[in-house]
């Protein structure tokens, strides 16, 4: 069964990059841009065949594929080449990947939320005993967690992480008390034994009970496809936030084998083959996000590393009448190709390293 949940891995990160490369060729091919070349998959062609001006192919490796663009890396002399279109042609294109794959998340959420019946809200509805920051001047039953710390909670499910994220107990809350916006500042929510709502079990937590559902509504399907779909952005930001301030390390970073250990651990941990696949789903939509936001951060050899160089030039130009070598910026991507395969490797390596552990 592991080697299914493996082969599962491997055919999500492979449609992932095919949905990205297809962005860039849809786009591509709507402003006049020549493309040579799209493959679905990787290394030999195990179907190609020639549709006017492009070479459509499916390769053996189903780990991606590419969209060959005419003078994507230095001007060929071709009026339909990709560096002689205009700043917003080229600007489209390059984002295109990334909006496919954001797109292809928020559809997977979308149908995985199809068969719901309904959506927890971050709606109070008790206390435990033992809490006191509640009544006129603190919290009250009826009141809808808006904020927590200045981060918005966008999902009941956020509630958890945002109130994890503080480590002094005390929290800057804004809740929806009448349809109104309340600011509550200072409110100690400490992490400790709580009664349950039995009334007789103990649990560790914050003292709040939540439990209203929302009717699953073709708009609430909508509206909480969407809200999910933020939060994985979310997500993506507060990671290089802990990441840059050093909160987190090398060790909590995944690579190509941490995502397979993932879903293999997804698929196993699942009570039943369509909750499988139902979490395995979850997590594709997840990932696809993350690799939409991650290719459009402006990093040499990615596409934001692309639109950051095309500004720059823009700007060039207009500035000083003369663009940016274009030797400068190959040898600037492929600095960065070689760091981000390093750093890869890097990752990968504790990938293993931790499996064996």
């Amino acid at each position: 069964m592991t080697f299914v949940y493996i082969l599962a891995a491997v055919l999500i990160f492979g449609v992932l990059v095919a949905v990205h490369e297809l962005g860039h060729f849809i786009t591509a091919k709507l402003c006049g841009v020549r493309v040579n070349e799209f493959s679905i998959g990787m290394g030999p062609a195990i179907w190609s065949r020639q549709r006017g001006e492009t070479l459509y192919a499916l390769r053996a490796l189903p780990v991606g594929g590419y969209c060959a663009m005419e003078g994507e890396d230095e001007d060929s002399g071709d009026d339909r080449a990709l560096v002689r279109q205009s700043f917003w042609k080229q600007l489209l294109i390059f984002a295109a990947g990334s909006f496919m794959n954001l797109l292809a998340g928020f559809l997977i959420i979308l149908v995985l939320y199809s068969s719901a019946s309904g959506f927890y809200t971050a709606e109070i509805v008790n206390f435990a005993p033992e809490l006191q920051q509640r009544g006129t001047d603190g919290l009250q039953a009826g009141d809808e967690l808006w904020s927590i710390d200045g981060e918005r909670v966008y999902l009941y499910s956020d509630i958890s992480l945002l109130l994890g994220l503080n480590r002094t107990g005390v929290f800057d809350l804004v809740v929806l008390r009448d349809g109104e916006k309340m600011s509550l500042e200072n409110v100690s929510l400490p992490r400790q034994e709580y009664t349950s709502t039995d009334g007789v079990s103990k649990y560790t937590g914050v003292g709040l009970y939540f439990g209203n559902v929302e009717p699953a509504t073709l708009g609430g399907r909508l509206k909480n496809t969407w809200l999910n779909t933020v939060d994985f952005i979310r997500v993506v930001r507060l990671s290089l936030q802990m990441l840059l301030s050093g909160e987190a390390g090398m060790k909590d970073l995944s690579g190509p084998v941490g995502i397979v250990s993932t879903i293999t651990e997804v698929g196993t941990a699942s009570e039943s083959v369509g909750a499988a696949v139902e979490n395995i789903a979850y997590f594709a939509a997840m990932l696809a996000v993350n690799l939409a936001v991650m290719n459009m951060l402006p990093i040499p050899a990615l596409d934001g590393g692309k639109i950051l160089f095309l500004t720059l030039d823009t700007v060039s130009m207009k500035l000083f009448r003369k663009r940016i070598p274009e030797r400068y910026e190959a040898v600037v991507n492929t600095a960065g190709f070689v760091i981000l395969m390093g750093f890869m490797l890097i990752v990968t390596f504790h990938d293993v390293f931790k499996l064996f552990q």
